[in-house]
C-alpha cells in the first residue's frame, strides 16, 4: 500500500519511517495525535525507479554538487498517478483543511542517532495539488547535501535509506513547544522539563524565541521551578504557509501555561514515557485547551544524572578558597572521595556542594549559624578573609529554619566533628610523620596486585582507612584557625602596609613554609643539594590538579623537573626572600618605635601565627599525598578489569563493585564522560551562585558576569574597574600576560605581570619571574596573597574580572596596597 491510515498496524519502520512508526504507535495508544495519514517508503521507491531517476540519483553521487542535480532531477517529474490518487482521497477524508506535512526517514528518531531538521517539513498547506507538491519536496529533502552528509559520516548506505510523508491535520496551535521525560541539560530522570512558546512550535524548535521553561517532578508533577521569558516572536499561519510575527506585547511576558497545565502536558509525557520505556523528546502544541501530541523519539544522547546541588534550595555557594585547591571539574571518581571528606550537613542543608562538576561551599550555613548566635556580622567579615568579599547587594539567604532549630542542628552536627577533631589533633603529627611511607608502601601493594578481586579488597582492607582515618586527620590539620585576630590587631598600630609585611616570613632557616616547598627545593636542585629523586619523592604529588583523581600527578611526567628548572632559569628566589626578610625588619623596627608597650604582645601573636600557618601548611601537603594513591588505585583498577581510564567517570563504590565481577557500573561510563567533557569545556562557573544555576545557558548569554549569578536578582553588569584585594604591597608598573594554566606558563617572561583566573602551589615556580600577580579568585589568606607576600612581589588578587578586562600584551598598574589594578596602554 502506498498510502496509509495513521494508526494502521502495519505501520512499521520499514514502511512509514522514524516518524511516521511512533505517531502510529501514539495513536493506536489512544494518546491525543492529529489525524492524518502516511504517505508509505513504497510511494517513494516507486517514484525514483520510474523514469530512470534511480540511475541519475547513483549518477548525481559521484558528481561535484549532487544535492543540486538530484533536487532539479526531482522537480522535473510528477507523482505516479496510483499514488497521487490514493493521496487525493486521504486529504479528501481529512475534510480538504490544512495540513502539515512532515518527512519521516527509515534511520531517523532512533536511539542514538539524530537527523532531527534534516528533512523538510511542510505546514498551512490546503490543497490536493499543493499536498501532492509538498510530498514530492519532502522525498527530495533526503538528498540536501546536509543529508547526504550526515549519512556518510554515520556509516549508512544511501542504497539503504529511503523516505515516507506523513500527512496530518494542522492543529491551529494558541501555543506549542517540546516536552523532555528527563532533564536534557542535568541528565535528571526524575524530572520533566517543559519548553512552551506562543503559535506554532517551529520558533521553539528553530531557536527563534526563548521560550518559558517549566521544570517538574515525576509522579507527583508538582512544579520544581519555572523561567517565564520575554518572547519576542511567535510563528502563525498564513495564505500559503507560515511566517514570524511579533508576539503582542500583553502576552509577551505572560505564562504560556498554568500549574495545571503544564502538569496535564507533564502526564501526558509519562504516559509516552511509559509507552516506550525510554526518556523521550516530544512535539506539542495546544488548541482550546485541549493537547494534541505532534512527534515523540527517544532523547538522544541523554547525559549523566549531573549532581546540581545549586537546585537544592535558595542558597549562596563560593568557589573561592575551594576552587584554590579543586580547580577544575571533578570526575564522578574525585567526587566520591571528596564526599567523605566533606562537613556534614546541617538538618538536611549541605555545607559542601558539587554545582555540575565543580566544588562549592555554602555561605548560607555559616552565615545563618553565626546569625542565631548573635554575631552575624562578623561571621560576614571573618568569611572575607577565606572567601572574599560579597557586594553589597547581594543578599545572602538563610535557612528556612528558626533560631532554635539551626541551634539544635547546629549543636548536633556539631559536637561528632568536635570529638573527631580533638580525637584527630591528638595523632595529628603522627599522621604527617607516617604518611609519607604508608602512602609509598600502598604504591607498592597496588602494583603487585594481580587479581581484580583482590584488588577491591586491598581498598578495603588498607585504602579505605587511608580515607577515613588519615585524610580526616591531616584534613582537621589544614583546617586550623587563621591570624585574623593579630592582622587586625596590626591594622590597628600600623596600617595595612606594614601589617602586610609583618605577616611575612613564614618560611625561615629553621621552619618551612610548604607553600615554598617545590620553588626552594629547586633551586636546592639546581646548586645540587638534593638530586633528583628526592625532590621527585618530596614534591612529585604536588600540583595544579592534585585534587583531580583523573589529572597526572607531576611526579609522573618525565619531563616535570625540567620544564620547572626552565620556568625558574635566572630566578633566586632566595634573594627575594632575603629582600622581604629586611623590609620585615625595617617594619617591624618602626613598630617598636611607635608603640613599645606592644612589642611584645605582637611578637607573641605573630609567632603564634607563623606557628599556625606552617602547621596547616604540612598538614596540607601530607592530606595531598593519599589523593596519589587514589589515583594509582583507578589507575591500577582500569588495567585489571581492561577498562582503563573509564572508571574515573565512576563513584569509588561503583569502580569496587566493578572489581568484584559486577559490571552493570560501566553503562554509566559514557555519558558520565560525555558530561564531564561539557563541563570542562565552558568557562570557570562564577565564583558565587544563588539559585539554580545552568552552566550551559550561563554560558551562553553574552552579558554572563564572571564573579556572580543570582537567579533571584537582576545585576548590574561588571564594570570596567579592576580591583580586589591587596594580596602583597608594591606598586608596580608592567607588561601583562594572562595565563589560563600553568601549562602556559613557559609563556611568562621575566619582569611581566602574571594575570590569571586563580593559582595554587602549582603555579608556585613561576612567581619568582612575575613583577606582580593579579587574579579572578582570591582572598587576603589565598594561596596567591601569601606566597606573593613571602616573596615581596606586589599582588591584587579576587578582581573577578581580571582576565576578562585585560590583554596580554596590556601595559598595567599593579597597586598591591589598595588592591588595584589599572590600564596604562
Amino acid at each position: 500500500m502506498n498510502v496509509l491510515p495513521l494508526d494502521d498496524s502495519s505501520a512499521d519502520l520499514a514502511t512509514v519511517g522514524g516518524k511516521g512508526e511512533s505517531l502510529a504507535e501514539l495513536a493506536r495508544a489512544g494518546l491525543p495525535v492529529p489525524p492524518g495519514f502516511h504517505v508509505t517508503t513504497l510511494a517513494y521507491r516507486d517514484f525514483v525507479a520510474a523514469d530512470g531517476l534511480a540511475e541519475e540519483i547513483t549518477t548525481a553521487l559521484d558528481g561535484a554538487d549532487p544535492a543540486t542535480s538530484i533536487a532539479a532531477a526531482f522537480a522535473g517529474r510528477k507523482v505516479p498517478e496510483a499514488t497521487a490518487e490514493a493521496v487525493r482521497q486521504a486529504y479528501l477524508a481529512l475534510s480538504e483543511g490544512p495540513v502539515a506535512v512532515r518527512s519521516s526517514g527509515t534511520a531517523e528518531d532512533l536511539p542514538g542517532m539524530s537527523f532531527a531538521g534534516q528533512h523538510d517539513t511542510f505546514l498551512n498547506v490546503i490543497g490536493a495539488d499543493a499536498v501532492l507538491d509538498a510530498v514530492k519536496r519532502c522525498w527530495a529533502s533526503l538528498w540536501t547535501a546536509r543529508a547526504i552528509d550526515y549519512r556518510a559520516r554515520n556509516g549508512i548506505a544511501h542504497a539503504d535509506v529511503a523516505l515516507a510523508v506523513v500527512v496530518q491535520r494542522l492543529v491551529p496551535a494558541d501555543a506549542a513547544g517540546v516536552l523532555f521525560t528527563a532533564n536534557p541539560l542535568t541528565g535528571a530522570r526524575g524530572e520533566l522539563v517543559v519548553n512552551a512558546a506562543w503559535g506554532l512550535g517551529e520558533a521553539v524548535v528553530g531557536g527563534q524565541v526563548t521560550p518559558d521553561t517549566y521544570v517538574l517532578a515525576h509522579g507527583t508533577r508538582a512544579s520544581v521551578r519555572r523561567e517565564i521569558n520575554d518572547k519576542a516572536v511567535r510563528t502563525v499561519r498564513t495564505t500559503g504557509g507560515t511566517h514570524e510575527e511579533p508576539v503582542p506585547e500583553d502576552l509577551r511576558r505572560e505564562p504560556v501555561l498554568d500549574e495545571a497545565a503544564a502538569a496535564e502536558l507533564a502526564g501526558l509525557g509519562e504516559r509516552i514515557q511509559a509507552l516506550y520505556g525510554t526518556p523521550m523528546d516530544i512535539e506539542w502544541a495546544v488548541h482550546s485547551g485541549r493537547f494534541e501530541i505532534l512527534q515523540a523519539r527517544p532523547i538522544t544522547n541523554l547525559t549523566a544524572e549531573v549532581c546540581n546541588d545549586s537546585a537544592r534550595g535558595d542558597y549562596l555557594w563560593t568557589c573561592a578558597n575551594l576552587g584554590e585547591s579543586v580547580t577544575s571539574v571533578m570526575s564522578p571518581a574525585t567526587w566520591s572521595v571528596a564526599q567523605v571528606l566533606a562537613l556534614p550537613s546541617i538538618a538536611g542543608h549541605p555545607v559542601h556542594g558539587n554545582i555540575c562538576g565543580r566544588f562549592y561551599f555554602n555561605l548560607s550555613v555559616p552565615v545563618t549559624v553565626g546569625s542565631a548566635l548573635g554575631f552575624g556580622k562578623r561571621i560576614r567579615r571573618t568569611m572575607e578573609q577565606a572567601f572574599g568579599r560579597i557586594p553589597d547587594d547581594l543578599e545572602v539567604p538563610t535557612l528556612p529554619m528558626s533560631r532554635l532549630g539551626v541551634l539544635g542542628a547546629t549543636i548536633k552536627a556539631a559536637l561528632p566533628i568536635a570529638r573527631q577533631e580533638r580525637a584527630y589533633r591528638k595523632r595529628m603529627d603522627q599522621a604527617i610523620a607516617e604518611c609519607p611511607a604508608l602512602c609509598a608502601a600502598l604504591h607498592r601493594k597496588i602494583r603487585e596486585t594481580t587479581d581484580p578481586r583482590q584488588l577491591a579488597a586491598l581498598w578495603r582492607s588498607h585504602v579505605d582507612p587511608l580515607l577515613h582515618d588519615t585524610c580526616r586527620t591531616l584534613d582537621a590539620g589544614a583546617r586550623q584557625p587563621k591570624q585574623e585576630k593579630v592582622q587586625r590587631a596590626l591594622v590597628k598600630l600600623v596600617g595595612e602596609g606594614d601589617t602586610n609585611t609583618l605577616l611575612t616570613g613564614l618560611q625561615t632557616d629553621s621552619a618551612d613554609l610548604l607553600s615554598l616547598g617545590p620553588l626552594l627545593g629547586l633551586a636546592k636542585l639546581r646548586r645540587g643539594e638534593v638530586d633528583r629523586d628526592t625532590f621527585r619523592r618530596t614534591w612529585g604529588h604536588r600540583g595544579a590538579e592534585e585534587f583531580e583523581l583523573s589529572a597526572p600527578r607531576p611526579a609522573e611526567d618525565p619531563t616535570w623537573i625540567e620544564q620547572q628548572l626552565r620556568n625558574l632559569a635566572g630566578q633566586d628566589p632566595e634573594a627575594l626572600l632575603e629582600k622581604q626578610a629586611k623590609a620585615r625588619a625595617e617594619a617591624w623596627q618602626r613598630l617598636c618605635d611607635r608603640h613599645p608597650g606592644q612589642v611584645r604582645k605582637m611578637r607573641r601573636l605573630l609567632d603564634q601565627g607563623a606557628d599556625l600557618a606552617r602547621a596547616r601548611e604540612r598538614a596540607r601537603s601530607e592530606f595531598v599525598r593519599p589523593f596519589w594513591v587514589f589515583r594509582a588505585f583507578v589507575l591500577r583498577a582500569g588495567e585489571l578489569t581492561g577498562r582503563g581510564d573509564d572508571l574515573f567517570y565512576l563513584p569509588y563504590q561503583e569502580m569496587l563493585a566493578v572489581l568484584d565481577g559486577d559490571e552493570a557500573p560501566l553503562a554509566a561510563v559514557a555519558a558520565n564522560r560525555a558530561a564531564d567533557a561539557r563541563f570542562r569545556a565552558l568557562p570557570p562557573y562564577p565564583t558565587l551562585i544563588r539559585g539554580t544555576f545552568d552552566p550551559i545557558a550561563w554560558a551562553a548569554d553574552p552579558d554572563r558576569r564572571a564573579d556572580l549569578f543570582d537567579a533571584t536578582a537582576e545585576h548590574a553588569p561588571m564594570g570596567e574597574e579592576i580591583s580586589g584585594f591587596g594580596g602583597a604591597v608594591g606598586v608596580v608598573e608592567g607588561v601583562a600576560r594572562v595565563i589560563a594554566t600553568v601549562v602556559e606558563g613557559e609563556a611568562l617572561l621575566p619582569g611581566e605581570i602574571l594575570v590569571t583566573t586563580v593559582t595554587n602551589i602549582g603555579w608556585t615556580p613561576l612567581f619568582p619571574r612575575a613583577a606582580a600577580v593579579v587574579t579572578d579568585i582570591g582572598a587576603p589568606l589565598s594561596h596567591a596573597a601569601i606566597v606573593a607576600r613571602e616573596l615581596g612581589i606586589p599582588a591584587v588578587v579576587g578582581c573577578v574580572n581580571a582576565t576578562t578586562r585585560i590583554r596580554t600584551g596590556d601595559r598595567i598598574r599593579v597597586d598591591g596596597a589598595n588592591g588595584t589594578v589599572t590600564h596604562l596602554s
